[in-house]
């Protein structure tokens, strides 16, 4: 009895030193209870995720952030993003990953049977010698875009065709543009200078040569003589590129600045123009393209007023802007030579939207980490995937990064726009060919190449606008293509980031990217 006032005071002195209400105690049946109910519930996801697997539209590192393909976001809901965090330098090594959700490109999708497009070449009504020159370019049915423009364009009118890349716009503009041609011929011009009936402008030479073996090859069953015009010389290059038997070239392919340059030394005349073609609309409205081409459109019977390429009551000639976007400049420089209020727009239903037949991942690295990632990319990369792009900013960059991939004795090709036109042609050539698997380039050839052997594109620099990312992931799963191909982007900057955000908002609502435009607006008023 006398022990027990020590006790209790002893642990009255213990209880006084400890914080009050620092320690909670759970009953020990409760917390049994709360474990069972735990493991009951992991058993049933468990059971549940083996019996009916879920189909993913996006795939995170962290699975509470992936989303099913049948969850829908609301265009007004903010959706909770993987990269919302990755502006914090803890967020390296995340990534996410947008799952393919069909097998075929849009662009090769057959019409609803209520279409009122015809469901092959022949039943749009194009001349026999074309149809000939599609079956030597193995052509079988027309995509999307060619089912929409082909007979728009036939009636004359003027028009934007505007369509994702690799959707076959190429003969969706040739196509009804030869065929009128065909259906009205012309003898040869009185004039010495060479005078084509259709004229093709082209933002590069690569892309003009490219454009004019399609041409070539759907001329020559009806006789049609095409030529291409990229300067790169004296004039007496140009002439010989213009050269052509009689009657003379009807279709002419060139670049701004050798169009212009052939105008200016009157090697090359107008007059008789009846269509003309802006291709890569964005891209020739960069600032050195834009004056060669208001003085190429100064040449051309465009004018409100002005006599047709067949005299007076003649119409004028049919102009037709392609592309995927076109900025405001574009209406400002039309709207000097002819009314764009006319123009007729054609546009596909996934323009602007981002692939959904091409895997797409997105990784958070540090700048030195992206180096080795690309190296492993390479070394795990089987001989059989096809052929491999590698997107750089700069053309510093990519020689940077051809001296470390020599030094791993990688075999690979380099192409930016420092290296002359006949090196960046061979390299191309070699490429396509299927002589290297590997091309480590710029922008360059984002755009209009061919790359159909292309399974993989990695943007080692991620591309500074969103127009450059979807064509820079067009070079995949293109119409033609043996598969489907992925994309790989290394996010760095937090500039990045924010590009990061918008197509991860855009993929989780399934709406198009933010920003673009696809129409031509009326030019401003000068009155005032």
């Amino acid at each position: 009895l006398q022990l027990l006032p020590r006790r209790l005071a002893a642990t009255r002195a213990e209880v006084g030193a400890q914080p009050p209400g620092s320690v909670v105690r759970v009953p020990w049946a409760l917390r049994l209870r709360l474990q069972r109910g735990a493991q009951r519930r992991q058993r049933g996801q468990g059971t549940a995720a083996a019996a009916r697997p879920v189909k993913l539209l996006l795939r995170s590192r962290r699975p509470e952030l992936s989303q099913p393909r049948w969850q829908t976001v609301g265009r007004w809901e903010r959706p909770q993003l993987v990269s919302a965090g990755w502006k914090h330098r803890k967020a390296c090594g995340d990534y996410f990953q947008l799952e393919p959700s069909q097998e075929a490109a849009p662009a090769l999708q057959a019409p609803p049977p209520d279409a009122e497009q015809g469901l092959s070449f022949a039943e749009m009504g194009l001349q026999p010698a074309l149809l000939a020159g599609l079956e030597g370019l193995s052509v079988g049915r027309p995509t999307a875009v060619q089912r929409l423009a082909i007979p728009a364009l036939r009636h004359g009118r003027s028009a934007l065709c505007a369509a994702e890349t690799g959707s076959g716009k190429t003969l969706a503009y040739l196509l009804p543009l030869l065929d009128g041609l065909l259906s009205r011929p012309e003898g040869p011009p009185a004039e010495a200078p060479p005078s084509p009936r259709g004229l093709v402008v082209l933002p590069s030479r690569e892309l003009a040569t490219q454009v004019g073996a399609v041409a070539v090859a759907l001329c020559r069953p009806a006789g049609l003589q095409v030529r291409v015009l990229t300067g790169g010389g004296a004039a007496g290059g140009l002439r010989r590129q213009l050269r052509a038997p009689a009657p003379g070239a009807a279709v002419l392919l060139g670049t701004p600045g050798a169009l212009r340059e052939a105008l200016r030394r009157r090697f090359l005349a107008l007059e008789r123009l009846r269509w003309i073609v802006l291709d890569e609309a964005d891209a020739l409205m960069d600032e050195s393209f834009e004056k060669p081409l208001e003085e190429i459109l100064a040449h051309t019977p465009l004018a409100a007023g002005a006599p047709g390429p067949a005299g007076p009551g003649e119409a004028r000639t049919q102009v037709v802007v392609v592309g995927a976007t076109f900025p405001a400049r574009l209406s400002e420089t039309l709207g000097k030579f002819t009314d764009v209020g006319r123009f007729v727009t054609l546009t596909t239903q996934s323009l602007h939207r981002l692939p959904p037949h091409v895997q797409q991942k997105f990784v958070r690295l540090k700048g030195r980490d992206k180096l080795p990632e690309l190296l492993q990319l390479l070394k795990e990369h089987p001989a059989s995937g096809g052929a491999v792009l590698i997107f750089c900013n700069s053309a510093s960059t990519v020689n940077w990064l051809g001296y470390i991939l020599d030094d791993h004795k990688i075999k690979h090709l380099r192409l930016q726009g420092q290296m002359s036109a006949a090196a960046r042609a061979g390299i191309i050539a070699s490429f396509q060919k299927g002589d290297v698997s590997v091309l480590v380039c710029t922008d360059l050839a984002s755009r209009g190449l061919d790359t159909t052997s292309v399974q993989l594109v990695v943007n080692y620099d991620f591309p500074d606008t969103l127009q450059d990312y979807l064509h820079r992931v067009g070079r995949v799963g293109r119409v033609g293509s043996k598969a489907r191909g992925a994309v790989i982007s290394f996010v760095t900057h937090r500039w990045d980031v924010d590009l990061v955000r918008k197509i991860e908002t855009a993929a989780r609502k399934r709406t198009g990217l933010p920003g673009m435009d696809s129409s031509i607006n009326e030019p401003p008023s000068k009155g005032g």
